[in-house]
Parts: structure tokens; sequence; C-alpha cells
């Protein structure tokens, strides 16, 4: 859990430092109309970090239980690979992001809230935690925080490919 951990807060920190200094027009500029911006791309991982905190704090209210070993072995790194394309939920598409300082603090918000969950109920307690995941099934607890970390690279990946294609 320390190394997942580690992790979130590596990943966090790399794409505030490529966003926090940005422009905001060229934060809120999309490269091409189907494609969002910085500004969308951040609120989105905003509103999924939001969304994991509401539906894992419900899922730890609920008896123990762990998924099926096979959901067990699926790595949460798939997540953060750019190769495979796969639309998002209604609930976490970004439709009016905030300003970006809003958003930024909105961000930092959510993430305090998701350590201090973990932290609240330690690493035993989410291992035996279900956790029910659009793309990736039931998976733990554990592997839940680990899929926010790998999705946050994901997007961190698509930020860097947005600012290529806007020339920064």
């Amino acid at each position: 859990m320390k190394n997942i951990l580690h992790r979130l807060d590596t990943i966090h920190d790399r794409l505030l430092a490529t966003v926090t200094p940005l422009e905001v027009e060229i934060y809120q500029r999309r490269a091409a109309e189907d494609e969002w911006s910085v500004a969308e791309i951040v609120h989105h991982l905003c509103l999924v970090e939001e969304r994991v905190i509401k539906d894992l704090d419900r899922a730890l209210q609920q008896e123990p239980r762990q998924p099926a070993l096979l959901r067990r072995l699926i790595p949460t790194s798939i997540v953060a690979s750019r190769v495979l394309r796969v639309k998002s939920p209604k609930a976490v598409v970004p439709t009016s992001p905030p300003e970006k300082e809003v958003a930024i603090d909105e961000y930092n918000n959510a993430r305090d809230r998701l350590k201090d969950l973990c932290a609240r109920s330690g690493e035993q307690r989410l291992r035996s935690t279900t956790f029910k995941h659009p793309f990736l099934g039931e998976i733990s607890g554990v592997a839940t925080v680990s899929f926010v970390g790998y999705h946050e690279k994901r997007h961190y990946k698509q930020i860097c490919e947005v600012l290529r294609k806007l020339g920064r």
C-alpha cells in the first residue's frame, strides 16, 4: 500500500507541475474538436476520484469480502496504457469544468480525502473490500486505489499529448 500511495503522490505532483503554470487560454483550449482540453481532463480526474471515494466509502460499510481470484490477478497498470481507448461513464464526463484554480483545489482536496480514507481504513480492510469498476469489474479496495494512480498517469500522458498538439 505504501508503494501505491507513493505512486499516487508522484504522478499527482508531476501532473500539477505541468498544469499549474499553464496560461488559462492554453488550459482551456482543445487541440481538436473531438478531444478534451487540459481543463476537461483535470475535471474528469477530479470527478473520477470523487466517485471512487464515494463508492469505496460505501463498500467499506459492507461486510468484508474479497473479489474472485482471477479479478485479483488483473493488473491495474493496464489502465495507464493509452493504446486502448475506453469511453468514460456519463457521470464522469467533464461537461463544464470549473476555473483552473478552483479545479486544482477540488482535485487536491479529493486526493487528500482519498488518502485519508486509506489511512482510516487500513490496508487489510481495503484488501477485503470490493469495488465495482465499470471496465475492470469487481476489484479490491487496494486495487481501486492503485487504479486511481494509473488512471491519473494515463491522463497525464493525454495532457502531454494535448500540450504537444497546442505547440507547448
